[in-house]
This record gives structure tokens, sequence and C-alpha cells, in this order.
């Protein structure tokens, strides 16, 4: 009920909070026999850590080691829990001291006090983007679940705005040479980072659109009425911190779109020929790239003063200094292909137990 589990086949578990000792997960129902490449889960925390991209993200310096502590032996997957923890280690409480007894703007201290009565002020708490890290040790360990049973599945995500900065072309969802800003267009790159720039220096911030394309995956993985694939990961994505709207297809476009539908023919790539509807109809996939599409709001600490309240009613001006980043959708993309992950996994799984026969192409 408190909501800290994702899943129903295969569910991930996450505790702890941004300035507490550490954090960590337990992910169950990963299959048992599975070799588990724990390299990539390393690869993966540190594409997502703070202090990675040049001085445009947070500085806070997480080694973002992790240690699995249950659910492997000899390398294989055991089938039981697999329980890992990540030690925190930079952080700076004392930053947080001033902050204590206001309500910031932007952040969860109002709402969570309204609710629990109590809150950690320290980083955001549990409200923290450092919980992200536990999402994405497990969304690669979901990765390697797939690709064990799906060779050619690969779910890639790629900022395609940040602010006023748009892709000059739409992205295709084809991989591209990673770069700390995580933009598919390298001629892009320095204009951004400029821009990015500039927005820290006036001590702003500027929200993200990012976008992912998951291919290889087969028709058949979803369930028809309330645990839709499209669903279960617009709600995934949701989770993520920030994020204030998700679409799946041509998402809201389709208000205006001529039709609304994907024809078909038996020489089409996966027997359609358009994807208006992202890979997904009636909650099902149907073989072709499950395409999703998400806005992150800008960072809600800046430096630029903001009329808010404190915990006893008083209004005061407040600004916010510390470590922050001027456009969190810059490290969110390795948080949304983890979540992609873990859903897909999820409903791959859900769909074996069912029906336990191949896949449809």
């Amino acid at each position: 009920m408190p909501g800290n589990t994702i899943g129903q086949a295969l569910t991930l578990t996450s505790w702890g909070e941004s300035h507490g000792p550490a954090i960590g997960g337990v992910l169950d129902g990963v299959p048992p026999g599975l070799l588990i490449d724990t390299d990539a889960i390393q690869r993966a925390l540190d594409r997502r850590k703070p202090g990675a991209s040049h001085g445009l993200t947070s500085a806070r310096q997480e080694l973002d080691k992790i240690q699995l502590l249950s659910g492997i032996y000899e390398g294989k997957t055991l089938g039981t829990p697999l329980s890992f923890i990540i030690h925190n280690q930079d952080q700076r409480s004392s930053d947080y001291e001033k902050y204590k007894d206001v309500y910031r703007p932007g952040h969860a201290d109002y709402s969570y006090t309204m609710k629990y009565g109590h809150v950690d002020h320290r980083g955001g708490g549990r409200a923290s983007a450092r919980e992200t890290a536990v999402r994405v040790a497990a969304g690669e360990i979901a990765r390697q679940v797939l690709v064990s049973a799906l060779p050619c599945y690969k779910t890639v995500a790629s900022v395609t705005q940040i602010g006023t900065q748009k892709l000059s072309a739409p992205w295709n969802g084809e991989s591209y040479e990673e770069n700390p800003l995580f933009c598919s267009e390298p001629m892009l790159i320095a204009s951004w980072t400029a821009y990015l720039q500039d927005i820290k220096e006036q001590g702003r911030s500027v929200g993200a659109l990012i976008e992912s394309h998951s291919k290889g995956l087969p028709a058949g993985l979803g369930e028809p009425v309330y645990d839709k694939l499209d669903a279960d990961l617009a709600k995934a994505l949701m989770s993520i911190n920030a994020v204030k709207g998700v679409e799946l297809g041509d998402g809201f476009a389709c208000v205006t779109a001529a039709t609304g539908f994907d024809e078909m023919a038996s020489a089409a790539p996966s027997k359609h020929q358009t994807n208006k509807a992202g890979g997904i109809v009636g909650g099902i996939s149907t073989g072709q790239d499950i395409v999703c599409r998400l806005a992150l709001k800008p960072t809600s600490s800046t430096s630029q003063p903001r009329q808010t309240l404190t915990k006893d009613g008083e209004p005061v001006t407040l600004s916010i200094n510390g470590r922050h980043d001027p456009c969190v959708g810059i490290r969110a993309v390795p948080i949304v292909e983890a979540m992609v992950n873990l859903v897909i996994a999820d409903h791959f799984l859900r769909w074996r137990g069912q029906c336990g026969e191949q896949l449809k192409g």
C-alpha cells in the first residue's frame, strides 16, 4: 500500500533517503540461472550519477558502487529475491539546515508534511532523485532478463528538447554516440551546452523532453483492461521525479490528426504501415517500436528569489543555493530507459507465465 513497489511478476521495492547512509532495492521475480553482468550494472549507474556532465548537472560526487547482497551465487541468479545496496558518500546535510523550517516551492516539503506530519528535508529525503539510482540498477538487470530471451531487444532514449532548444529533425530511435547531454544530433551539443551554461549563470533552470524507443519486441505483451502495457509504462514514467506529462505514439497530436489508426498490409514492417499508436493497441504490443515521450519540469531549486511560507505560515522570500542541475532532463535518460525495461520485463514474464508458448513475431 505505501507505494514503494512496482511490478507484478517482476517487482522492484526501493528504500532509502537522499542523505541517509545508503539506498537500495529488492528485485524479486528474476528467473533463476541468469548470468548477471555486474559490470553492465555499474556502467548503467555511471551514466546516471551526479557530476558526470561537465558542470551541467549537480556537483554531488557519488561513486554509486553497487553491492549485490542476495539472490545470486557464482554469478548466476538463484530465483530468490535479488537485493542490493548503494552507499551514500557525499551528503552535505548542513547545506539544508537553513531550509528546515520553510516550504521550498516546487519541492515535496509541503505535501509530505501534510501527509506524514514529519519530513526529512535533507536533500529532499525520499522525494530526491537520488532514489533513481536504485531504478537504474534494477532496470539494467531487467534489460539482461529481456535480452536473454529476446536477443534483439533494446531500449534507447534521447533528450529531444531542452528549454527552447530542439532537435533539427524528428529522432527515429536509432542508437547514437553517447554524450553528456544525451543528444542524438552531435552538431547541436556545443550550442545546447552554451545554452545551459547561460541558464545556470542566470540562476535559472529549464525543462526537457525525452523520447524513448523500444525495439526488437514481439507482438502480444500486455493486458487488455486495467494493466495495459501503455498504462503501466505511463505510470512508471510518471513516477520519475519532475515528470509532468507522458505520451505514447502520436500522443496529444492525435487530437488534430486526420486519422487515429495505423493501416495494415502484409508486406509492411510488423504488418503496419505507420506507428501512430506507438507500438501498443488495446493495451497489447503489436511488434512495432514502442515509442514513449515525456516532459520534465525545470529544476525547482534555483537561486532566483521566489515567494513561499515558513512552516509556521509566515510569508518569506527564498533563494536556494546548492548543488543542483540547471536541467534535470539530462540525467533522466538512463532512468527512463530503466523504467521502460522494468515494465516490459514484468509484462514479458507475466505473458510467459500465462501463455507459456512462443510469442508471435
